[in-house]
C-alpha cells in the first residue's frame, strides 16, 4: 500500500488516543495538545475501521433483516462469505451504526480505552464518506462520561474536530485515496473480491456475535508497510446480511483495538448535514505535515 495512504491510516488510529493529548495546562477543560503532540503510529479499525476500517449492506434494498434463514454453519465456506460480502457491496449506498471501540493494551494486560458513538457511510459514486460522532470515553465501559470528538472523511480528506479545544486537525490522504477508501469500507460496503486483492484471507469457522451467526475471517496484509502497523486483522461477517459486526486488528506489538457494531442501518437515508463538522466561527484549523 502507498505511503499516503498509510499516513492516513495511521492517523486515523489517533481517535483512539485522544484523551492522551489533552491538555497539560489550563487552556481547557480535558483540552487536547496540539497536533506536533501527536502520535501517528497505527491504524484504527475505526477506520476503519479503523479500519478502518473501515468500514464496514444490512439489508440489500430496505435495511431491515432479509426474510431468508443464512446458510448452516457446517455448510458456510470462505467463498459462501466471500460472495455474501459482493452481493451486499453491490447494493451499498450508505450505514449507519452504534460502534463500541475498545485498545487492549498487552504490557497491562487489559483494556486500557473505550469509546461509544456512532459511524455514518456514505456512497456517491465511486466516492466514500465516512463520519464518525464519538460521545463518550473511558478506561472502561462503565467509566465512560461525555467526550465528544468527531472525525470526518471527505473529498479525499480526514478532518478530526475536538470541540473541547475548538479545533480542527485536517490530513490530506494524497494520490491513494482510493486505498483508503477501501479500508473504511472494511466490512461495509467493501466487496469480498476486493479484499482477497489487499489480503490473503482464511475462514476460520463460525461464530455467533450477540446471537448473530457470524463467519470469522483471518486477514493478513499483502503489503508489508501495512504489516508493519497491523500483523493481522479478524472480520466477522454476518452470513445473513454480508457485513462486518465485529473487527480486532492486532498490532505487532501484541496489542490490539477490538470495533463492535449494533443497531446497524443499511442504504436508509442520511441527511446531508451529518457528513458536515459543526464548528463555530473561532474554530481553528491546522494543516501538520508528514
Amino acid at each position: 500500500m502507498a505511503e499516503d495512504a498509510c499516513k492516513a491510516t495511521k492517523f486515523w488510529s489517533n481517535v483512539n488516543k485522544s484523551r492522551d493529548n489533552q491538555c497539560s495546562d489550563n487552556q481547557c477543560s480535558n483540552g487536547f495538545r496540539g497536533a506536533a503532540n501527536v502520535r501517528t503510529r497505527d491504524f484504527p479499525m475505526k477506520l476503519f475501521c479503523l479500519a478502518f476500517p473501515m468500514l464496514f449492506v444490512v439489508h440489500v434494498l430496505s435495511g431491515h433483516r432479509a426474510a431468508q434463514q443464512p446458510p448452516p454453519a457446517s455448510a458456510v465456506t470462505l467463498e459462501t462469505v466471500l460472495k455474501s460480502m459482493d452481493a451486499a457491496a453491490a447494493k451499498f449506498n450508505t450505514t449507519q451504526a452504534n460502534f463500541e471501540w475498545d485498545r487492549y493494551e498487552r504490557v497491562i494486560n487489559e483494556v486500557d480505552d473505550v469509546q461509544l458513538g456512532t459511524i455514518y457511510y456514505r456512497r456517491t459514486g465511486k466516492d466514500v464518506e465516512m463520519k464518525a460522532d464519538i460521545k463518550t470515553a473511558g478506561t472502561s465501559r462503565d467509566k465512560v462520561k461525555p467526550e465528544p470528538q468527531f472525525v470526518l472523511f471527505t473529498q479525499g480528506k480526514v478532518q478530526r474536530y475536538l470541540p473541547k479545544a475548538d479545533q480542527v486537525t485536517v490530513y490530506d490522504v494524497g494520490k491513494n485515496r482510493s486505498e483508503v477508501e477501501a479500508y473504511l469500507v472494511l466490512g461495509f460496503g467493501g466487496s469480498g473480491q476486493d479484499l482477497v486483492k489487499a489480503f490473503d484471507v482464511t475462514y476460520q469457522g463460525p461464530e455467533a456475535i450477540d446471537g448473530i451467526s457470524a463467519g470469522k475471517l483471518q486477514l493478513i496484509p499483502k503489503s508489508e508497510r501495512v504489516r508493519n502497523t497491523f500483523a493481522k486483522i479478524l472480520l466477522w461477517i454476518d452470513l445473513d446480511r454480508g457485513i462486518s459486526v465485529q473487527q480486532q486488528f492486532f498490532e505487532p506489538d501484541g496489542n490490539y483495538k477490538l470495533a463492535k457494531y449494533s443497531s446497524i442501518h443499511v442504504n436508509e437515508k442520511i441527511p446531508d448535514e451529518v457528513f458536515h463538522l459543526k464548528t463555530t466561527g473561532k474554530t481553528q484549523t491546522i494543516s501538520p505535515r508528514g
